[in-house]
């Protein structure tokens, strides 16, 4: 049963969040759309910014999961980066909850968002940096600093996904991944 309200007040502040955003939302509203007493809302969290967390910490894990389910061993550095990048940066367009934060750290900055963005960010760095280091261990690609690598990999893609689309018409997914071989694996040197 206890399980039972926890999930019911966890949907309704994602649900709360995603219209409202974070610093809209109100223990209030949450408590409404669960359809609990504000009280039981505090038997699981201490405040809003504890709710928010263990929201976030989930989307998070289910964005590693969603990426480990299309990465294999088989496929190639290039592949590998290619699916979990793609995947990974669907979140950002596709769950309403990551287009509201986002939405709400621009127009905003609510440093509770801002964080929160940016430890999502880094989540990506961390796991994009753990497929460089594979890769320069299985010789696919020159040494490098994976984690300077993994951050430079993460905003080449923002940018060619969200900035271009900004006054262009937006790239296909192919074309985005050849951009990402030229610029990244061959380089445009003629050598």
């Amino acid at each position: 049963m206890s399980i039972d309200r926890k999930q019911q007040i966890i949907g309704a502040a994602t649900n709360s969040f995603s219209l409202f955003g974070y610093k809209a939302t109100t223990m209030d509203q949450i408590a409404k759309l669960a359809n609990v007493g504000k009280g039981t809302i505090y038997t699981f969290y201490k405040n809003k910014e504890e709710l928010f967390h263990e929201i976030i910490s989930s989307l998070i894990h289910e964005m590693k999961v969603s990426v480990e389910n299309i990465i294999h061993e088989d496929l190639s550095f290039y592949e590998k980066v290619d699916r979990a990048l793609f995947k990974l940066l669907e979140y950002r367009t596709d769950h309403q909850l990551m287009i509201k934060l986002i939405q709400e750290e621009k127009e905003m900055g609510t440093p509770a968002v801002k964080d929160v963005v940016q430890k999502i960010e880094n989540t990506i760095v961390q796991y994009v940096g753990r497929i460089v280091q594979k890769g320069i261990e299985k010789g696919e690609i020159k040494p490098c600093d994976p984690e300077i690598t993994a951050f430079v990999i993460l905003k080449l893609y923002i940018a060619l996904i969200f900035d271009w689309e900004k006054v262009h018409k937006p790239l296909e997914k192919d074309e985005i991944s050849k951009l990402f071989k030229l610029y990244l694996l061959n380089g445009l040197s003629k050598r």
